[in-house]
């Protein structure tokens, strides 16, 4: 029989072999698709899916869909991870386990929606470290961590995308009761403080805002939208997280 997912209702399931991009294959297909829709790859080294989402805002507020999934994603891994761990973000889309670099989360939108229109699509991915890679030297190895390496069991790997689904279900009900800032106060809370008193926030249009008790004028701003162009956790060569 072969593997699947259990999901829940409204989500449509779409398995790819293992040489296939979760990612890539849902921004292709997501104008088609629909909402709800789940690429997911069959690895045993990689946790990999990604799942269509059709925002009902500018495309410049509805990439803070990123926050909703990466909290998903936190709150799924720490469901099923070893009691005590401490699952850290950093900003905007890389997730840190024990301190080691797991994987991390990426947005996908339509090349040709402005900022001020809604887009058709938008598409999230995760992608976690599962196995330690075979063809990674021991020196690079340390500096990342793997689910198997830190104590989960193999049939965590499908579960966490199951709980995933569920959680980021949660979050948009959460949202959408409460407004974003729910959804933003639970991102922060996984992040390491970098000074002592500094306040952060996420803006209208996902941008980090930061600033420090004494410090005058405006905060300190970093963009959103460069910051999730560059993608700091993946390795496009090895298509997996970096180690580091």
């Amino acid at each position: 029989m072969e593997q699947t997912l259990d999901l829940p209702p409204g989500y449509t399931l779409v398995a790819l072999r293992e040489v296939g991009d979760a990612f890539a294959h849902g921004c292709k297909i997501a104008a088609e698709a629909g909402a709800g829709t789940l690429i997911w790859v069959r690895r045993y080294d990689l946790v990999e899916f990604a799942v269509v989402l059709e925002p009902d805002e500018p495309l410049q507020s509805a990439r803070r869909a990123l926050y909703a999934g990466m909290n998903a994603l936190a709150d799924a891994i720490a469901a099923h991870c070893p009691p005590e761990r401490e699952v850290v973000f950093d900003w905007p889309d890389a997730i840190r386990f024990d301190a080691g670099l797991l994987g991390g989360g990426r947005l996908g939108w339509p090349g040709d929606c402005a900022e001020t229109d809604v887009p058709a699509w938008l598409v999230f991915g995760g992608m976690l470290r599962a196995a330690d890679m075979a063809h990674v030297d021991a020196v690079e190895a340390v500096s990342g961590v793997s689910l198997l390496s830190e104590g989960f069991e193999m049939v965590d790997t499908d579960a966490i995308i199951e709980s995933f689904t569920r959680h980021l279900m949660a979050a948009f009900d959460r949202w959408k009761e409460r407004g974003f800032e729910a959804i933003a106060r639970d991102y922060l809370e996984r992040m390491p403080t970098r000074k002592a008193g500094e306040r952060r926030g996420l803006d209208v249009n996902g941008d980090l805002l930061v600033s420090l008790p004494a410090a005058k004028g405006a905060p300190e701003r970093t963009g959103l939208v460069n910051a999730l162009r560059s993608v700091s956790w993946y390795d496009p060569q090895a298509r997996g997280p970096k180690f580091g």
